[in-house]
């Protein structure tokens, strides 16, 4: 439903976006996650059709976002991070205006079915200015769906809600998922990891790993992860043994007494940690596999970018001084 494929944005010399190319299918939630300034905001505004890309391609339902613009509109619905809302308007006059704008059908009709969507049917005849942050965004949420999309582009929509918004607006796009392509950008991981179907990470315009949440935890820690918990020596002691087993490729010591062990590709090493541990005497008090959590693969890719800028960055010659 959304094809990437080596899209570039410069604005001068700055690029914003270089060479990303990806793909959101019918039915799937799709994360965009990067820190700011990563480039999520302009793939969007590209792929809504607000802005034209640099070079590259893009398309949704098959449609160029560029050549066939007002015809991949009519297939879009765009929440911005700021919700275009007109204060002095009411929801249902609003949502009437938006559908007029679009060329839906029975404009006051899809209002009012899309404020039912959205749960806020009783407050058709609320004025907007009158609705608090977290009702405010349901509503252009329904813009966003008011002429019945196929394919829904979501910037940041959870931000600067409380945890009762969220919790809603999260069940909210899940249903709406279930049925259209959703493109989901936030930099909140945990969000990430509980809505969305696969993930694209992207840092400095570029795109450094895509994947489902699960492939991307056994791509990056391929050998898998032990949390080991020991009553015994001197942690440096523990971790210096622990270490020296075959098949150990690093450990790192949280908390006393806690250790989580990085296994090498392919090795399991469990029997021998726990073979180690008794032979030392001390006392083995627990043993699991350590889940890789969302957010520390995003550090762990972002700073293999920032390792990469840094040696690729030229170095500069300056004089030198006693």
């Amino acid at each position: 439903m959304i094809e990437v494929h080596n899209l570039t944005k410069r604005y001068g010399r700055f690029v914003a976006l270089d060479r990303i190319s990806f793909r959101a299918h019918q039915g799937e939630i799709v994360g965009f996650l990067g820190p700011n300034g990563a480039g999520k905001t302009t793939t969007m505004r590209i792929l809504s059709g607000y802005m034209p890309p640099t070079d590259g391609a893009a398309k949704v339902a098959g449609l160029d976002v560029f050549e066939d613009s007002l015809e991949v509109r009519r297939r879009v619905g765009y929440l911005p991070e700021t919700v275009p809302l007109y204060r002095d308007m009411t929801t249902r006059g609003y949502l009437k205006f938006v559908a007029e704008l679009r060329g839906t059908p029975h404009p006051k009709q899809r209002a009012d079915e899309a404020l039912e969507r959205v749960g806020m049917q009783d407050r058709a005849r609320s004025l907007i200015r009158s609705l608090s942050k977290g009702m405010r965004q349901r509503v252009g949420l329904a813009q966003a769906i008011v002429h019945d999309p196929q394919v829904l582009i979501l910037d940041e929509p959870t931000i600067g809600l409380d945890p009762h918004q969220v919790q809603d607006l999260r069940a909210l796009i899940r249903e709406l998922g279930r049925t259209r392509t959703v493109l989901l950008s936030t930099h909140i991981l945990s969000e990430a990891e509980q809505l969305c179907d696969r993930i694209v990470i992207i840092d400095r315009g570029h795109i450094v790993a895509q994947d489902t949440p699960d492939r991307l935890r056994e791509t990056l820690f391929q050998g898998g992860r032990l949390f080991v918990r020991v009553d015994g020596d001197t942690p440096q002691a523990v971790a210096r043994v622990l270490g020296r087993v075959r098949g150990v490729e690093k450990v790192e010591t949280p908390r006393d007494g806690e250790y989580i062990v990085r296994a090498r590709a392919g090795q399991d090493v469990r029997a021998a940690l726990a073979e180690t541990v008794v032979e030392h005497g001390w006392a083995l008090l627990e043993l699991r596999p350590w889940a890789t959590t969302l957010e520390e693969i995003f550090l762990e890719l972002t700073s293999r970018m920032d390792a990469t800028h840094a040696s690729k960055a030229p170095k500069r010659k300056g004089r030198g001084y006693a």
